[in-house]
């Protein structure tokens, strides 16, 4: 008893933040009976009160209704989450579509999270209309087969980067997948973009020239894969746009991105490539982002 006293002590000698001591009380009042009967369950329960604490500050950012419930705690901070807001179905025997719309919650720059909401609002509700308007042509001219699948990813999400991305898949015979990313400093409430990453539009060749290598090592390494990378290919892949799809991993690595069939065969799908940090280094703006 006297080991009980001496535990419940220590652990209300500990200054837990004010705003967290409510969460802990409440729990140490719910096994107030166990510390009495001395149980090992409850002497576990008592050393691990600081493990927690811990984990319930690891925790917050991957559950919902504990990031909602914490919103309003100073210690905790301004918690920047996506939400699925609206899903649009339509689920018949040669007709399917499932439309996810995103929804970015939690910047203080609400000019920048109401254009990203507002776009991908948009950008599905035209694709569901779209998508019904072509099932209607389809059942007036005798039937057919069309899906659509639309939804997000969260490629990254740290203390300072969150990138999303949004993607969608047709279905007609075979299908088709597009990527599309947003990434946002969450520090400084802005939408990263590619060429803000770069000195000026050299970057465009640098990396381009490096995915080529890329390719043609990959291609020599595994048989099974092939990129149009060589003269006289279908559509040949020359060069990135400015404004190619791409992220920024939790590592800091500039991750660049091609839809299905940009540069390569359907079966290679969605290709993705790491741009190693060196060969950028010349041209960065800063090591801000990328490392």
């Amino acid at each position: 008893m006297d080991n009980m006293r001496k535990l419940k002590k220590n652990y209300e000698d500990v200054e837990i933040p004010e705003e967290l001591d409510f969460v802990v009380r409440k729990a140490l009042d719910t096994h107030k009976r166990k510390l009495k009967k001395g149980s090992k369950k409850g002497l576990k329960w008592t050393s691990g009160v600081a493990a927690a604490v811990l984990i319930l500050f690891a925790t917050v950012n991957m559950n919902s209704s504990i990031a909602y419930a914490m919103s309003e705690v100073p210690v905790v901070g301004k918690l920047v989450k996506v939400l699925m807001v609206k899903e649009y179905k339509i689920n018949e025997d040669t007709y399917n579509a499932e439309v996810k719309v995103p929804a970015v919650e939690g910047l203080e720059n609400k000019e920048l999270q109401n254009s990203l909401n507002e776009k991908y609002l948009a950008e599905n509700e035209k694709l569901y209309a779209e998508f019904s308007k072509e099932v209607e042509e389809l059942k007036a001219a005798g039937g057919g087969h069309l899906g659509v699948d639309s939804g997000y990813v969260i490629k990254t999400d740290t203390d300072r980067i969150l990138s999303i991305g949004r993607y969608v898949v047709n279905t007609v015979g075979s299908s088709s997948t597009t990527f599309k990313y947003d990434t946002v400093d969450k520090q400084n409430q802005i939408l990263i973009t590619l060429p803000s990453l770069f000195k000026d539009e050299s970057y465009i060749d640098i990396i381009s020239e490096n995915i080529k290598a890329q390719m043609r090592q990959q291609m020599k390494e595994d048989a099974k894969k092939i990129y149009w990378v060589e003269e006289g290919d279908i559509s040949a892949f020359e060069k990135i746009k400015a404004d190619q799809s791409f992220y920024i991993s939790s590592s800091q690595k500039l991750i660049i991105s091609f839809d299905k069939y940009e540069v390569a065969p359907g079966y290679m799908g969605v290709v993705e490539f790491e741009i190693p940090t060196e060969v950028l280094s010349e041209v960065l703006v800063s090591n801000e982002y990328i490392k």
